[in-house]
């Protein structure tokens, strides 16, 4: 039958590293057996997709790539809603559309949605499964490919299993880290790092209906799951094969190095995480190769390329460009290109294999994890530099042109992230408060500066919904007690529909933006931008411009970005490739191609 031939490519290996892991083959029966039930569910019209994607594996390469992500409630309210906007994402010819976590959840604490209490199931404050498949159906049309997360490391304290396991069902205690004392939980505290320095002492929570220590890595209402019981793989892998059946087509794993637990260890890039992340490929290679793994991976650019495999045993097919998001702020803010220009040619030197999804905001804070031993080489205090950068997008350095707060502060090692809009954190908000137009000029062309430099890294690029029409900061979170105690919700704003319309209006902060995004999506047609074009760092002399070189078969591109406000003077070399004049004069925050 058709799907043993799909399984006969994987069948030996998935077998081989299953049973290394768990040495449990009736589990192993299971899990294929889940397998041959969502292939045989699995709809004409996906099984199409699956042919197209087989016969094209680089789809999701092409310099054409576009993505956005967003909240359903706060861009449009629910997912019936969202179905009605689409017009707005088409109008930006996305490609890529990433929707934050809408799986069902504790109300109001859900940690922005990835404390989950049924992976197989929407939100009903969202919608129904049916609302999503009818919105992952639309999207195809519009030739969108629709991102959801998978929050494996965690489940919500609500989960049925872990409320089973408050029952006492010693099952589903088994799908958790419970202990009935502190050995245990003493021996992982003394090599496991706590995530959240601010929080309750330690990384486990006492659950008095149990009367055990319960593993809690990041909140104590997130019960991490036990991946050493091969009942947690099956089940999870079931959920994400149902939803790959109702159409995502991309799978974000959220915190995949944490998710296998070993005493005497970090808990962090265990070699474990790497066998459950190649079986997860195997399996949708076999049930639905049209689907893709983006893996959050937060670690140096030399711990990623371990989570793509090899190409001949692949894992993720992409990563979160976390690196170069925080460097291009931290470039901003000190009008120093160097420590961006080393990551930069950290990354480029990864194996091609390697592919990033590159973005400025998300969601989630910028948290400031720079190269310190690349800082002390060039002469910066790591730490000093760090207060400075998150104390100015704060702005509350002088001079600063931000609008920001700070998330997670730690008072004892003076560490902290920070918060806010694109265009808050790049100074069109203090603008507008000073009704200042030279600053408001200022403010988005430094805003401009930054999606330009982003568009022009090698991967896909991909937008925090409201950036492209400046969307300010959301300062009212403050009055809502569901939200106060989350900084992170100061750009986790409803989205305005008003300044949106503003976007057609010359003169505009919102036109300006508009029209230069759009201009960057035009950009990145251009051949220099195709999967295996050659691109790299290029000295400029004068660390306050960062160049970039793209080449393409005869053709080549030079990007070159100005990140202060001043006028800069760059001298390239003529091995370049291109034809330049001696020097270049860059105007304040200019991005240039030639």
């Amino acid at each position: 039958m058709e799907f043993e031939r799909c399984l006969s490519r994987h069948r030996d290996e998935l077998e081989w590293l299953f049973m290394e892991l768990y040495q449990d083959r009736a589990a192993l029966g299971r899990l294929e057996a889940g397998m041959q039930q969502a292939w045989n569910a699995r709809s004409p019209e996906l099984k199409a997709l699956d042919a197209a994607r087989t016969a094209d594996p680089e789809w999701y390469k092409r310099g054409s790539m576009f993505g956005m992500t967003m909240y359903t409630d706060l861009f449009a309210g629910n997912l019936k809603a969202l179905a009605q906007k689409l017009p707005y994402l088409k109008e930006q010819r996305l490609t890529y559309l990433h929707l934050m976590p809408l799986l069902q959840m504790p109300h109001p604490h859900n940690d922005g949605g990835y404390a989950v209490e049924d992976f197989d199931t929407v939100d009903p404050a969202l919608g129904t499964n049916e609302d999503l498949a009818a919105l992952t159906a639309e999207l195809r049309k519009a030739g969108i490919s629709l991102c959801l997360d998978v929050v494996m490391n965690h489940t919500a304290s609500t989960h049925r299993w872990a409320m089973a396991a408050k029952a006492g069902d010693k099952t589903y205690q088994a799908y958790y880290h419970c202990y009935p004392d502190r050995t245990i939980p003493d021996q992982y505290e003394r090599t496991v790092p706590q995530v959240f320095s601010n929080t309750a002492p330690g990384n486990f929570t006492w659950c008095e209906e149990m009367r055990q220590w319960v593993l809690t890595t990041f909140h104590a209402y997130q019960w991490d799951l036990n991946y050493a019981n091969p009942a947690v793989f099956v089940e999870m892998t079931k959920s994400i094969l149902h939803l790959a059946n109702l159409g995502v087509e991309v799978f974000r794993i959220d915190a995949v190095p944490y998710i296998w637990k070993q005493l005497g260890t970090s808990c962090r890039n265990l070699p474990q995480v790497h066998t459950i992340v190649r079986m997860l490929r195997m399996v949708l290679e076999v049930v639905c190769p049209a689907v893709v793994l983006k893996g959050e991976v937060v670690m140096a650019p030399k711990e990623l390329a371990a989570y793509f495999g090899t190409p001949e045993k692949p894992e993720c097919h992409m990563l979160y460009n976390v690196s170069t998001m925080v460097n291009l702020w931290g470039a901003l803010a000190s009008r120093d290109t160097r420590l961006l220009k080393a990551q930069l040619d950290a990354l480029h030197a990864l194996p091609q294999n390697c592919w990033f999804v590159n973005y400025l905001r998300c969601h989630d804070d910028i948290g400031w994890g720079l190269d310190e031993a690349e800082e002390r080489r060039i002469g910066i205090d790591p730490q000093a530099h760090k207060e400075y950068l998150y104390h100015f997008y704060e702005g509350q350095f002088p001079g600063s042109w931000a609008r920001g707060e700070l998330y997670n502060y730690d008072p004892a090692t003076r560490d902290a992230r920070s918060c806010g809009t694109a265009a808050s954190l790049c100074g069109v908000e203090q603008a507008l408060e000073k009704g200042d137009s030279a600053a408001l000029a200022l403010a988005v062309r430094r805003d401009l500066l930054l999606h330009s430099a982003k568009a022009y890294e090698p991967r896909i690029p991909m937008r925090h919904c409201g950036d492209e029409i400046g969307q300010l900061n959301g300062w009212g979170y403050k009055s809502d007690p569901a939200l106060a105690e989350d900084s992170r919700n100061l750009h986790r704003s409803r989205f305005d529909w008003e300044k949106a319309a503003q976007r057609t209006v010359p003169g505009t902060v919102q036109n300006a933006l508009w029209r230069g995004m759009e201009q960057l999506r035009a950009l990145r047609a251009d051949e220099c931008f195709a999967p295996d074009a050659w691109v790299t760092t290029w000295d400029s002399h004068n660390p306050a411009v960062l160049t970039l070189v793209r080449r393409h078969g005869t053709k080549t591109l030079a990007g070159l970005f100005n990140f202060t406000e001043q006028k800069q003077c760059v001298r390239l070399d003529s091995a370049i490739g291109v034809h330049l004049p001696e020097t270049v004069w860059l105007d304040a925050y200019e991005a240039r191609i030639l």
